[in-house]
């Protein structure tokens, strides 16, 4: 499995981006917001999702493992796959994104390509409990965040990583920062 690849931009095709990663070409397949940040000449790092067929293999980017996260719970839903996925992320940045399934908003869902009414509703119904309740987010953690990352790879949701930091000190390294956060979820 790869990932997460880290080169320099070398061409932009559709919805895909070509990195050079020493001197090896990676197609990766990424949301529009992504799309649209990525210049070519310019470095980028993009976490991957491997999606292998029985005649391709596929590679999606994010530039946030949030939004990993959250491609990874879309494609859990039956009838979503990846490109459908990309599209729903394509919507807005992943936490308008959770943020609409969390206060089960299936007409903002439905705005993607591809995405009718049942659809919507059950991408609603599958994932409501597993990205938290909207708006909670009282002491809002900074995007970017690595110890919300790390939390996040580690499996717990949105709601659960952002609660555990917001007492934490943000001055603290990065590993103390998870290690207290940790202590307060158990």
């Amino acid at each position: 499995m790869i990932a997460h690849v880290a080169g320099q931009v070398v061409e932009k095709t559709d919805n895909a981006l070509i990195i050079d990663v020493g001197g090896v070409g990676y197609e990766v397949q990424v949301a529009a917001g992504d799309f649209t940040a990525a210049h070519l000449g310019e470095p980028v790092k993009l976490y991957t999702y491997d999606h292998w067929r029985e005649n391709a293999h596929d590679l999606f980017g994010f530039s946030g493992l949030p939004a990993k996260r959250l491609f990874e719970l879309l494609i859990s839903v039956s009838g979503v796959g990846p490109k459908m996925g990309l599209a729903l992320l394509s919507l807005g940045d992943a936490e308008a994104l959770r943020g609409a399934i969390a206060r089960s908003d299936a007409t903002f869902i439905q705005r993607a390509n591809g995405v009718g009414k049942r659809l919507a509703e059950r991408i609603v119904v599958d994932l409501k409990d597993k990205v938290g309740a909207a708006g909670i987010n009282l002491h809002p953690v900074a995007a970017g965040d690595d110890a919300l990352s790390a939390l996040l790879a580690l499996g717990y949701n949105l709601q659960q990583a952002n609660e555990s930091l917001a007492g934490v000190d943000t001055n603290l390294s990065v590993e103390a920062r998870i290690k207290l956060a940790l202590k307060q979820m158990a």
